[in-house]
Protein backbone atom coordinates (compact mmCIF):
# COMPACT_ATOMS: atom_id res chain seq x y z
CA UNK A 1 0.00 0.00 0.00
CA UNK A 2 1.17 3.16 -0.82
CA UNK A 3 0.38 6.69 1.40
CA UNK A 4 1.22 9.84 1.54
CA UNK A 5 1.01 12.40 4.22
CA UNK A 6 1.32 15.87 3.78
CA UNK A 7 1.23 18.99 6.02
CA UNK A 8 2.03 22.50 5.76
CA UNK A 9 5.40 22.39 7.81
CA UNK A 10 7.22 20.28 10.49
CA UNK A 11 7.63 23.13 13.40
CA UNK A 12 7.66 21.75 16.66
CA UNK A 13 4.41 21.64 18.16
CA UNK A 14 1.70 18.82 18.42
CA UNK A 15 -0.25 18.30 15.03
CA UNK A 16 3.70 17.81 13.22
CA UNK A 17 4.86 15.52 16.04
CA UNK A 18 1.64 13.07 15.47
CA UNK A 19 1.78 13.17 11.66
CA UNK A 20 5.84 12.04 11.83
CA UNK A 21 5.33 9.67 14.42
CA UNK A 22 2.41 8.16 12.49
CA UNK A 23 4.27 8.11 9.05
CA UNK A 24 7.66 6.41 10.94
CA UNK A 25 5.49 3.90 12.07
CA UNK A 26 3.73 3.29 9.48
CA UNK A 27 6.93 3.09 7.87
CA UNK A 28 8.10 -0.25 9.60
CA UNK A 29 5.32 -2.30 8.26
CA UNK A 30 5.50 -5.19 5.60
CA UNK A 31 4.28 -4.04 2.51
CA UNK A 32 3.49 -0.32 2.96
CA UNK A 33 5.50 2.76 1.40
CA UNK A 34 5.30 6.04 2.79
CA UNK A 35 5.76 9.15 1.27
CA UNK A 36 6.17 12.85 3.84
CA UNK A 37 5.17 16.18 1.57
CA UNK A 38 5.51 19.00 3.61
CA UNK A 39 6.35 23.04 3.07
CA UNK A 40 8.89 24.54 3.93
CA UNK A 41 9.66 24.85 7.80
CA UNK A 42 10.57 28.57 9.15
CA UNK A 43 9.98 30.73 11.98
CA UNK A 44 11.09 30.54 15.79
CA UNK A 45 9.24 27.38 16.75
CA UNK A 46 11.78 25.17 15.87
CA UNK A 47 12.10 22.62 13.27
CA UNK A 48 11.19 18.15 13.01
CA UNK A 49 12.95 18.41 9.57
CA UNK A 50 15.76 17.12 10.76
CA UNK A 51 14.37 13.94 12.12
CA UNK A 52 12.36 13.47 8.89
CA UNK A 53 15.18 13.73 6.69
CA UNK A 54 17.32 10.93 8.51
CA UNK A 55 14.58 8.25 7.35
CA UNK A 56 16.00 8.17 3.71
CA UNK A 57 13.09 8.86 0.86
CA UNK A 58 10.75 10.01 3.57
CA UNK A 59 10.54 13.74 3.17
CA UNK A 60 10.01 15.72 0.04
CA UNK A 61 9.27 19.21 0.48
CA UNK A 62 7.17 21.87 -1.52
CA UNK A 63 8.58 25.61 -1.51
CA UNK A 64 5.09 27.34 -2.10
CA UNK A 65 3.38 25.41 0.32
CA UNK A 66 3.19 27.77 3.05
CA UNK A 67 1.21 28.65 6.23
CA UNK A 68 0.18 32.66 5.25
CA UNK A 69 -2.76 32.35 2.95
CA UNK A 70 -1.32 33.51 -0.92
CA UNK A 71 -3.11 32.78 -3.92
CA UNK A 72 -0.17 32.50 -6.22
CA UNK A 73 1.39 29.85 -4.15
CA UNK A 74 -1.34 28.43 -2.96
CA UNK A 75 -2.10 27.68 -6.58
CA UNK A 76 1.33 26.71 -7.19
CA UNK A 77 1.69 24.47 -4.08
CA UNK A 78 -1.75 23.08 -5.77
CA UNK A 79 -0.21 22.24 -8.65
CA UNK A 80 2.85 20.59 -7.49
CA UNK A 81 1.17 18.42 -5.06
CA UNK A 82 -1.19 17.11 -8.08
CA UNK A 83 2.16 16.25 -9.94
CA UNK A 84 3.27 14.65 -7.13
CA UNK A 85 0.07 12.57 -6.27
CA UNK A 86 0.40 11.59 -10.59
CA UNK A 87 3.57 10.63 -10.07
CA UNK A 88 4.22 8.68 -6.50
CA UNK A 89 0.23 6.64 -7.37
CA UNK A 90 -0.76 6.80 -3.72
CA UNK A 91 -3.57 4.68 -2.54
CA UNK A 92 -4.06 6.88 0.00
CA UNK A 93 -3.51 10.54 0.40
CA UNK A 94 -3.95 11.78 4.34
CA UNK A 95 -3.29 15.41 5.14
CA UNK A 96 -3.09 17.28 8.41
CA UNK A 97 -3.55 20.93 9.14
CA UNK A 98 -4.97 24.11 7.63
CA UNK A 99 -3.17 25.06 4.29
CA UNK A 100 -2.17 21.52 3.50
CA UNK A 101 -5.48 19.64 4.57
CA UNK A 102 -7.37 22.23 1.90
CA UNK A 103 -4.74 21.97 -0.96
CA UNK A 104 -3.77 18.30 -0.30
CA UNK A 105 -7.48 17.35 -0.29
CA UNK A 106 -8.46 18.87 -3.22
CA UNK A 107 -4.80 18.17 -5.31
CA UNK A 108 -5.24 14.68 -4.19
CA UNK A 109 -9.22 14.48 -5.45
CA UNK A 110 -8.03 16.22 -9.08
CA UNK A 111 -5.35 13.35 -9.12
CA UNK A 112 -7.79 10.68 -8.48
CA UNK A 113 -6.23 9.05 -5.61
CA UNK A 114 -9.02 6.36 -4.91
CA UNK A 115 -9.00 7.06 -1.03
CA UNK A 116 -8.48 10.83 0.73
CA UNK A 117 -7.80 11.46 4.63
CA UNK A 118 -7.62 14.49 6.73
CA UNK A 119 -6.58 14.35 10.43
CA UNK A 120 -8.31 17.29 12.59
CA UNK A 121 -5.81 18.05 14.85
CA UNK A 122 -7.53 21.44 15.77
CA UNK A 123 -10.10 23.74 14.51
CA UNK A 124 -9.54 26.00 11.22
CA UNK A 125 -12.54 28.14 12.13
CA UNK A 126 -14.27 29.40 15.39
CA UNK A 127 -14.87 32.17 17.09
CA UNK A 128 -11.15 32.51 18.32
CA UNK A 129 -11.06 34.51 14.54
CA UNK A 130 -12.99 37.65 13.08
CA UNK A 131 -16.28 36.81 11.53
CA UNK A 132 -14.67 37.46 8.09
CA UNK A 133 -11.54 35.02 8.47
CA UNK A 134 -14.03 32.63 10.61
CA UNK A 135 -16.26 32.61 7.49
CA UNK A 136 -13.76 32.26 5.00
CA UNK A 137 -12.23 29.24 6.62
CA UNK A 138 -15.53 27.34 7.48
CA UNK A 139 -16.68 27.92 3.57
CA UNK A 140 -12.79 26.16 2.66
CA UNK A 141 -13.51 23.60 4.93
CA UNK A 142 -16.94 22.67 3.97
CA UNK A 143 -15.53 22.66 0.31
CA UNK A 144 -12.66 20.29 1.01
CA UNK A 145 -14.89 17.93 3.15
CA UNK A 146 -17.01 17.16 -0.02
CA UNK A 147 -13.59 14.92 -1.54
CA UNK A 148 -12.84 13.65 2.10
CA UNK A 149 -13.75 9.81 2.25
CA UNK A 150 -12.85 9.93 6.05
CA UNK A 151 -11.79 12.06 9.10
CA UNK A 152 -9.41 11.36 11.76
CA UNK A 153 -9.84 13.44 14.98
CA UNK A 154 -8.02 13.69 17.93
CA UNK A 155 -10.89 14.66 19.77
CA UNK A 156 -14.39 14.36 19.37
CA UNK A 157 -14.97 17.55 19.97
CA UNK A 158 -13.24 18.15 16.70
CA UNK A 159 -15.25 15.71 14.89
CA UNK A 160 -18.87 17.70 16.83
CA UNK A 161 -17.78 21.08 15.77
CA UNK A 162 -17.31 19.78 11.92
CA UNK A 163 -20.61 18.10 12.01
CA UNK A 164 -21.99 21.11 13.29
CA UNK A 165 -21.57 23.18 10.08
CA UNK A 166 -22.46 20.36 7.87
CA UNK A 167 -18.87 18.66 7.12
CA UNK A 168 -19.37 14.74 6.58
CA UNK A 169 -21.67 12.59 8.68
CA UNK A 170 -20.95 10.30 11.63
CA UNK A 171 -20.15 7.44 9.94
CA UNK A 172 -16.95 9.41 8.32
CA UNK A 173 -15.40 10.46 11.59
CA UNK A 174 -12.82 8.05 13.81
CA UNK A 175 -11.24 9.25 16.72
CA UNK A 176 -7.50 8.43 17.20
CA UNK A 177 -5.65 9.64 20.41
CA UNK A 178 -2.53 11.51 19.64
CA UNK A 179 -0.03 9.23 20.89
CA UNK A 180 3.87 9.50 22.09
CA UNK A 181 6.59 7.55 23.15
CA UNK A 182 5.73 7.17 26.81
CA UNK A 183 8.13 5.64 28.63
CA UNK A 184 10.57 8.90 28.98
CA UNK A 185 7.44 10.28 30.52
CA UNK A 186 6.72 7.47 32.90
CA UNK A 187 10.01 7.82 34.08
CA UNK A 188 10.42 11.05 34.49
CA UNK A 189 11.41 12.26 37.79
CA UNK A 190 12.22 15.45 39.63
CA UNK A 191 15.65 16.31 39.04
CA UNK A 192 17.46 18.51 41.81
CA UNK A 193 20.15 19.09 39.03
CA UNK A 194 17.77 20.44 36.44
CA UNK A 195 15.96 22.86 39.06
CA UNK A 196 19.36 24.03 39.70
CA UNK A 197 20.46 24.66 36.18
CA UNK A 198 16.82 26.61 35.45
CA UNK A 199 17.13 28.59 38.91
CA UNK A 200 14.27 27.09 40.89
CA UNK A 201 14.48 26.79 44.13
CA UNK A 202 14.54 22.52 45.45
CA UNK A 203 11.36 23.57 47.56
CA UNK A 204 9.48 25.95 44.77
CA UNK A 205 6.49 24.36 43.29
CA UNK A 206 6.60 24.32 39.88
CA UNK A 207 3.69 24.99 37.59
CA UNK A 208 4.13 24.54 33.90
CA UNK A 209 2.79 25.43 30.44
CA UNK A 210 4.02 23.99 27.82
CA UNK A 211 3.39 25.64 24.43
CA UNK A 212 4.64 28.27 22.33
CA UNK A 213 4.80 31.83 23.05
CA UNK A 214 1.99 33.06 20.77
CA UNK A 215 -1.67 34.29 20.66
CA UNK A 216 -4.63 32.36 22.17
CA UNK A 217 -2.19 30.37 24.39
CA UNK A 218 -3.15 31.89 27.46
CA UNK A 219 0.07 32.88 29.08
CA UNK A 220 -1.21 36.60 29.88
CA UNK A 221 -4.34 34.60 31.44
CA UNK A 222 -1.13 32.45 33.59
CA UNK A 223 0.79 35.86 34.28
CA UNK A 224 -2.01 38.20 35.08
CA UNK A 225 -3.13 35.36 37.56
CA UNK A 226 0.60 35.79 39.70
CA UNK A 227 0.08 38.58 41.71
CA UNK A 228 -2.50 37.60 43.61
CA UNK A 229 -1.28 34.07 43.71
CA UNK A 230 2.00 34.89 45.15
CA UNK A 231 0.79 35.98 48.26
CA UNK A 232 -0.84 33.32 49.10
CA UNK A 233 1.63 30.77 47.38
CA UNK A 234 4.92 31.95 48.31
CA UNK A 235 6.85 29.46 46.73
CA UNK A 236 4.90 28.94 43.56
CA UNK A 237 7.51 29.47 40.53
CA UNK A 238 6.11 29.49 36.75
CA UNK A 239 8.06 27.77 34.44
CA UNK A 240 7.13 28.17 30.65
CA UNK A 241 8.38 25.91 28.07
CA UNK A 242 8.63 26.41 24.39
CA UNK A 243 9.67 30.14 21.99
CA UNK A 244 7.55 31.70 20.14
CA UNK A 245 6.81 35.34 18.20
CA UNK A 246 5.52 36.42 21.52
CA UNK A 247 8.56 35.74 23.78
CA UNK A 248 9.88 39.46 24.27
CA UNK A 249 6.19 40.93 25.06
CA UNK A 250 5.22 38.03 27.42
CA UNK A 251 9.22 38.80 29.33
CA UNK A 252 8.08 42.64 29.43
CA UNK A 253 4.64 42.11 30.30
CA UNK A 254 6.07 39.71 33.45
CA UNK A 255 7.97 42.68 34.27
CA UNK A 256 5.79 45.26 34.57
CA UNK A 257 3.44 43.18 36.84
CA UNK A 258 6.54 42.63 39.20
CA UNK A 259 6.51 38.93 38.80
CA UNK A 260 9.76 38.72 36.63
CA UNK A 261 11.37 36.76 39.37
CA UNK A 262 8.89 33.90 39.29
CA UNK A 263 9.18 32.89 35.57
CA UNK A 264 11.48 31.05 34.11
CA UNK A 265 11.66 31.30 29.73
CA UNK A 266 13.42 27.91 28.84
CA UNK A 267 13.31 29.07 25.46
CA UNK A 268 13.34 26.63 22.60
CA UNK A 269 13.30 22.63 23.76
CA UNK A 270 13.65 19.68 21.49
CA UNK A 271 10.88 17.16 22.09
CA UNK A 272 12.99 14.96 23.47
CA UNK A 273 13.83 17.30 26.38
CA UNK A 274 10.19 17.77 27.53
CA UNK A 275 9.74 14.39 29.70
CA UNK A 276 12.83 15.80 31.76
CA UNK A 277 11.31 19.33 32.26
CA UNK A 278 7.71 17.55 32.85
CA UNK A 279 9.85 15.86 35.96
CA UNK A 280 10.68 18.96 37.44
CA UNK A 281 6.76 20.43 37.64
CA UNK A 282 4.40 19.76 40.21
CA UNK A 283 1.48 20.24 37.99
CA UNK A 284 0.59 21.51 34.80
CA UNK A 285 -1.43 24.43 33.33
CA UNK A 286 -3.05 24.49 29.61
CA UNK A 287 -4.84 27.76 28.84
CA UNK A 288 -5.15 27.52 24.87
CA UNK A 289 -8.10 28.92 23.28
CA UNK A 290 -7.69 26.76 19.80
CA UNK A 291 -6.55 23.13 20.56
CA UNK A 292 -7.78 20.01 18.68
CA UNK A 293 -6.59 17.68 22.01
CA UNK A 294 -3.44 19.53 23.15
CA UNK A 295 -0.34 16.76 23.64
CA UNK A 296 0.96 18.57 26.81
CA UNK A 297 -1.84 17.29 29.06
CA UNK A 298 -1.26 13.44 28.55
CA UNK A 299 2.36 14.03 28.60
CA UNK A 300 1.77 15.85 31.90
CA UNK A 301 -0.76 13.19 32.90
CA UNK A 302 2.32 10.01 31.72
CA UNK A 303 4.59 11.87 34.29
CA UNK A 304 2.27 11.88 37.10
CA UNK A 305 1.66 15.73 36.79
CA UNK A 306 -2.19 16.65 37.32
CA UNK A 307 -3.67 19.15 35.15
CA UNK A 308 -5.73 22.42 35.25
CA UNK A 309 -6.97 23.12 31.53
CA UNK A 310 -9.62 25.69 29.51
CA UNK A 311 -12.56 23.52 29.24
CA UNK A 312 -11.49 24.24 25.30
CA UNK A 313 -12.08 21.73 22.09
CA UNK A 314 -10.82 18.33 23.53
CA UNK A 315 -9.36 19.49 26.71
CA UNK A 316 -12.07 17.66 28.57
CA UNK A 317 -11.18 14.34 26.67
CA UNK A 318 -8.10 13.55 28.64
CA UNK A 319 -8.42 16.44 31.55
CA UNK A 320 -11.13 14.88 33.64
CA UNK A 321 -12.70 16.92 36.14
CA UNK A 322 -11.76 16.20 39.15
CA UNK A 323 -10.17 13.11 38.43
CA UNK A 324 -7.28 13.51 36.63
CA UNK A 325 -7.25 17.77 37.25
CA UNK A 326 -9.40 20.33 36.70
CA UNK A 327 -11.28 22.26 33.97
CA UNK A 328 -11.46 26.20 34.46
CA UNK A 329 -13.98 27.97 32.14
CA UNK A 330 -11.71 30.57 29.28
CA UNK A 331 -10.73 33.49 30.75
CA UNK A 332 -12.17 32.51 33.88
CA UNK A 333 -9.75 34.55 36.14
CA UNK A 334 -10.90 33.59 39.40
CA UNK A 335 -11.22 29.90 39.24
CA UNK A 336 -8.44 29.71 37.14
CA UNK A 337 -6.38 31.21 40.44
CA UNK A 338 -8.35 28.81 42.98
CA UNK A 339 -7.54 25.55 41.24
CA UNK A 340 -3.85 26.68 40.99
CA UNK A 341 -4.06 27.63 44.52
CA UNK A 342 -6.24 24.53 45.63
CA UNK A 343 -3.20 22.18 43.60
CA UNK A 344 0.05 24.44 45.65
CA UNK A 345 -1.80 23.83 48.88
CA UNK A 346 -2.25 19.94 48.86
CA UNK A 347 0.43 17.88 48.07
CA UNK A 348 -1.45 14.76 48.34
CA UNK A 349 -4.26 16.00 45.90
CA UNK A 350 -1.44 16.64 43.23
CA UNK A 351 -0.53 12.76 44.05
CA UNK A 352 -3.77 11.08 43.43
CA UNK A 353 -4.69 13.15 40.48
CA UNK A 354 -1.42 12.49 38.63
CA UNK A 355 -1.47 8.78 39.29
CA UNK A 356 -5.57 8.51 37.67
CA UNK A 357 -3.91 10.94 34.87
CA UNK A 358 -0.69 8.54 34.61
CA UNK A 359 -3.08 4.98 34.63
CA UNK A 360 -5.50 6.68 32.10
CA UNK A 361 -2.79 7.62 29.81
CA UNK A 362 -1.23 4.32 29.51
CA UNK A 363 -4.25 2.69 28.01
CA UNK A 364 -5.14 4.97 25.56
CA UNK A 365 -2.20 7.53 24.15
CA UNK A 366 0.95 4.72 23.13
CA UNK A 367 2.28 5.90 19.36
CA UNK A 368 2.50 2.21 18.95
CA UNK A 369 -1.38 1.78 19.59
CA UNK A 370 -2.35 5.01 17.29
CA UNK A 371 -0.37 4.00 14.61
CA UNK A 372 -1.80 0.16 14.85
CA UNK A 373 -5.59 1.80 14.69
CA UNK A 374 -4.67 4.22 11.92
CA UNK A 375 -3.06 0.89 9.71
CA UNK A 376 -6.38 -0.74 10.76
CA UNK A 377 -8.75 1.90 9.71
CA UNK A 378 -6.58 2.39 6.44
CA UNK A 379 -7.03 -1.57 5.94
CA UNK A 380 -10.89 -1.01 6.59
CA UNK A 381 -11.44 1.66 4.14
CA UNK A 382 -9.42 -0.11 1.36
CA UNK A 383 -11.33 -3.20 1.96
CA UNK A 384 -14.72 -0.98 1.30
CA UNK A 385 -14.27 0.97 -1.32
CA UNK A 386 -14.32 4.63 -1.28
CA UNK A 387 -17.65 6.42 -1.60
CA UNK A 388 -18.65 8.30 -4.19
CA UNK A 389 -17.61 11.73 -3.10
CA UNK A 390 -20.41 14.38 -2.71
Amino acid sequence: MRIAHVITRLIIGGAQENTLASVLGLRELAGVQVQLIAGPTTGPEGSLEPMAQAAPGLLTTVPSLVRPVSPWQDWQAWRELVRLFRAQRPDIVHTHSGKAGVLGRLAAHKARVPLILHTIHGPSFGPFQGAVANTVFRTMEQWAGRVTDHFVTVADAMRDQYLAVGIGQPSQYTRIFSGFKLAPFLSARNSPELRARLGLAPDAVVVGKIARLFELKGHDDLLEALPRLSSCCPKLHVLLVGDGAWRDRLEQKAESLGVRHLVTFTGLVSPQEIPALTGIMDFLVHLSRREGLPRALPQALAAGKPVVAYDCDGAREVCLEGETGFLVAPGAAKPLSERIQQLYQDPLLRRRLGEAGRNYVRLHFDEQFMVARLWELYQRLSQAGAEPKR
